[in-house]
C-alpha cells in the first residue's frame, strides 16, 4: 500500500476505547473515577525500602505503589519478557483484552500497531548482574537480559503476547512518554500505516529513578501538595494505562481524541522554562489541532507535580491561554508521579471523567491540597468538590511536561453522534 497522509477531512475523529488502568489507587477505570470523585484517602505512603536496598540510610519518600497481587505471566512466556514492568502492564491488559481481540479480528494482526511509553522498562531486573560483577570482578556470574534494557520492551511484550506483526515501538521522553505514545498512535493512523493502535504507558517504582530524583532534591517526604505555597516536591508512583485507538469507534463507549500539541523549549535538562513558553505552545497547538477555542475546554487534568518550578510554570501557561475560570486540577496526589506512564494514566482519568457511563453526574475531581495559595504562582481555578462540567458537551485537556523542556497536551471529548 502506498504511503500517504490522510487529510483531516478524510475522517471525522480518532476514537479511544475505554482504557485499562492500574495505579496505587487500584485497578479499573470505574474504580479510579469513583475514588477521585469521592475524595478517598490518598494511598501514598512513606517508604525507605528502595533507599535501604541501595545502601542509603535514614532516607525515605512518599510513594504510590501498586499493592495488588499481579496477574501471573503465562507459563510459556520467554524469560526475556519477564519483568515487574511488563507484569504490571500484563495485569492491566486483562481489562481491555476483548477490545484488543476485536481490533485484531476487525483489522488483522499486521494492521494493529503497538506504541507504549515507559522510562524504567525492566532495568532493575539486571541489577543482580552489576551487583555480582562489583563483588566478584566477574561479569559472567549472572546472566544479562538485554531485552529488559530496551525502551521498546513493553511494546515488544504486547506484540509477542498477542501475536502482532505490525508496527511496534517504545517511546521514552521522560514524563511525557505515555502522552507521546497516544500522539504517535494518532500520527500512525493519520498516515494510514495501520488501522488500530494499542497505545499507552507503563512504569514501575525503580531504584534508579527514586535515587535519581532524590539527587535532584525534588522528592517530598510529605504528601505532594501541588500549587500550594507549602509545596516541596513530588511523590513517585507506578502504574499503567492502555487504550485501543482507531479511526472508527470499536464500541459504543468510545471517547474521541480531538487534538494534541507538542513542543520542546530545551530550556534546561531538568527544569521547565520559567515563563511557560513550551507549555503555552503545546496548549495553543492542541487547541488549533482540535479546532477549538480555549473557552470550550471544560476541565484540565494538570501535570501538577508539586515542585516549585513546574507548578509556577504551568499556572502561568494555563492563565495565559485559559484565564482564571477554566476548572483544573491534578490527580498526582492520588497516584503519585508515574513518570513514563503519567501522560497515559492522566489521559485515562480524563477519559473516565468525560464519559457519562463512568461519570453520570458530571462532577469534576476536587484538587487535593492544603488550600494555601502563594503570591508567586499565577491564580487559576483549582477545582473544589462543588465543581461540575461547565458545558453539556464534555471536552477536556491533559497536560504533561518532561525533562529537557518536552511538553505535550492532549484534548479528549465526547464523540459526535
Amino acid at each position: 500500500m502506498a504511503y500517504r497522509e490522510i487529510e483531516l477531512e478524510d475522517y471525522v475523529q480518532l476514537f479511544l476505547t475505554e482504557p485499562a488502568i492500574v495505579s496505587s489507587l487500584g485497578e479499573g477505570l470505574e474504580h479510579h473515577i469513583k475514588a477521585l470523585l469521592n475524595e478517598v484517602e490518598s494511598p501514598l505512603y512513606a517508604s525507605d525500602k528502595l533507599f535501604r536496598e541501595s545502601g542509603l540510610k535514614d532516607k525515605s519518600a512518599m510513594v504510590g505503589e501498586v499493592a495488588l497481587s499481579l496477574r501471573p505471566f503465562p507459563d510459556d512466556l520467554p524469560r526475556a519478557h519477564r519483568s515487574r514492568n511488563n507484569q504490571l502492564l500484563w495485569h492491566s491488559l486483562v481489562q481491555i483484552e476483548d477490545r484488543i481481540e476485536r481490533a485484531i479480528r476487525r483489522f488483522g494482526k499486521q494492521r494493529v500497531a503497538v506504541v507504549i511509553g515507559t522510562s524504567t522498562t525492566g532495568v532493575d531486573e539486571n541489577l543482580p548482574v552489576f551487583q555480582y560483577a562489583a563483588r566478584h570482578n566477574d561479569w559472567s556470574g549472572v546472566p544479562f537480559n538485554q531485552q529488559q534494557q530496551y525502551f521498546s520492551a513493553a511494546a515488544d511484550f504486547i506484540a509477542y503476547q498477542y501475536g502482532l506483526s505490525g508496527i511496534c515501538y517504545g517511546i521514552s521522553t521522560a514524563c511525557t512518554s505515555g502522552a507521546k505514545a497516544l500522539i504517535s498512535a494518532a500520527r500512525l493512523l493519520k498516515a494510514n500505516l495501520c488501522d488500530a493502535v494499542i497505545c499507552g504507558g507503563v512504569d514501575t517504582l525503580s531504584l534508579l529513578t527514586l535515587v535519581g530524583f532524590h539527587s535532584l532534591s525534588v522528592l517530598s517526604t510529605q504528601p505532594t501538595n501541588p500549587f500550594s505555597a507549602n509545596r516541596n516536591g513530588i511523590n513517585l508512583g507506578e502504574g499503567a494505562a492502555v487504550f485501543v485507538m482507531s479511526r472508527e469507534a470499536l464500541d459504543e463507549s468510545s471517547v474521541a481524541l480531538l487534538g494534541y500539541g507538542t513542543s520542546s523549549d530545551a530550556y534546561h535538562m531538568s527544569s521547565p522554562h520559567p515563563a511557560g513558553e513550551g507549555a503555552i505552545s503545546a496548549f495553543s497547538t492542541a487547541l488549533k489541532s482540535a479546532k477549538l477555542t480555549a473557552d470550550q475546554i471544560g476541565w484540565i487534568n494538570l501535570h501538577g507535580t508539586g515542585t516549585f518550578h513546574n507548578d509556577q510554570m504551568e499556572a502561568i501557561a494555563v492563565k495565559h491561554i485559559f484565564g482564571s475560570k477554566t476548572p483544573c486540577s491534578t490527580t498526582k496526589p492520588y497516584t503519585g508521579h508515574t513518570l513514563g506512564a503519567a501522560g497515559a494514566i492522566e489521559a485515562a482519568i480524563l477519559w473516565g471523567v468525560i464519559a457519562p457511563q463512568t461519570n453520570p453526574s458530571g462532577k469534576l475531581p476536587a484538587q487535593r491540597w492544603d488550600n494555601q495559595a502563594d503570591e508567586v504562582t499565577a491564580q487559576i481555578h483549582l477545582t473544589t468538590r462543588n465543581d461540575y462540567w461547565p458545558y453539556e458537551h464534555r471536552i477536556g485537556a491533559s497536560s504533561s511536561f518532561a525533562f529537557g523542556g518536552n511538553n505535550t497536551v492532549l484534548i479528549l471529548g465526547e464523540a459526535d453522534d
